[in-house]
């Protein structure tokens, strides 16, 4: 074989090689492009997973908290009204079992600007059924009267407001409330 063939032989050999290994490059690259594209997808999903999650547990708490305060309400103005309360007690229970429930949940959820507020407005609302409970039983501390509790209610709405504002902001909600 001369000179000039085996140049030809290994000039098409290394043309050969080299559209396979072209080949083989591109498909690597692409396959990886697509495995970035599906972790991508992926974590947006569990993104949107974790924002969905914490939006339920936002509104779990902030439901649970109107019923509180509404169960509050109803039980103080029943006891004005002398009439059999069991039914005002029983939802006045349920509703603080809820609450207690979704606030349980929040602790694991949210962050803790917004769990700071959620914390006093659930302390100060367990504050305030004691002293409906006390007022209940005929067992009233000095500062307990029904006057007292509504005034105490009527500040627990505008910690909830409050708590209300924290968990939008964290939503971005808020965000949306600028462009009107």
């Amino acid at each position: 074989m001369d000179v000039g063939s085996a140049a030809a032989l290994l000039t098409a050999v290394a043309g050969v090689v080299g559209t396979l290994l072209s080949a083989l490059l591109t498909q690597r690259a692409a396959d990886r492009s697509r495995q970035r594209e599906q972790e991508r997808a992926e974590q947006m999903r569990k993104q949107r997973s974790e924002a969905q999650e914490l939006r339920s547990c936002y509104v779990a708490l902030n439901t649970t908290a109107r019923q509180y305060l509404a169960a509050l309400t109803d039980h103080v103005h029943a006891l004005g009204r002398d009439e059999d309360l069991r039914s005002v007690r029983q939802r006045l229970t349920e509703a603080r079992d809820q609450h207690r429930d979704a606030y349980a949940e929040a602790q694991m959820r949210v962050p803790e600007p917004v769990l700071e507020l959620a914390g006093d407005l659930s302390h100060a609302l367990g504050t305030v059924y004691g002293m409906v409970r006390r007022l209940d039983d005929g067992a009233p501390r000095t500062g307990d009267s029904p006057a007292a509790v509504q005034e105490s209610i009527d500040a627990l709405w505008g910690g909830l407001r409050q708590v209300r504002r924290a968990m939008r902001a964290d939503l971005g909600a808020s965000r949306a409330d600028l462009g009107r």
